[in-house]
């Protein structure tokens, strides 16, 4: 009799132990909240440096100044016949 209450009152505090180390869902949500927030900003970190990375490309340069000359010939063109 004495074994199978001493294997209860292990269970029970093995049980209780486990549930104090378990998070409450308040926790959880708190932890997932600051992990999505953490990707967030990270992936907007990323898409930020890829965007400026991009508009100073070389291409993009070139073909912003081969655009802006183009205008700029039209709009002497236009003037002068005018």
């Amino acid at each position: 009799m004495r074994l199978y209450l001493a294997v209860a009152v292990l269970m029970l505090a093995l049980v209780a132990y486990a549930e104090a180390q378990d998070d409450t869902i308040e926790q959880r949500f708190t932890k997932f909240s600051e992990r999505m927030t953490e990707i967030g900003k990270s992936v907007a970190e990323k898409a930020k440096t890829a965007l400026d990375d991009f508009q100073n490309s070389e291409v993009v340069v070139r073909t912003g100044n081969w655009f802006q000359e183009q205008y700029e010939k039209l709009s002497r063109l236009g003037s002068g016949s005018n």
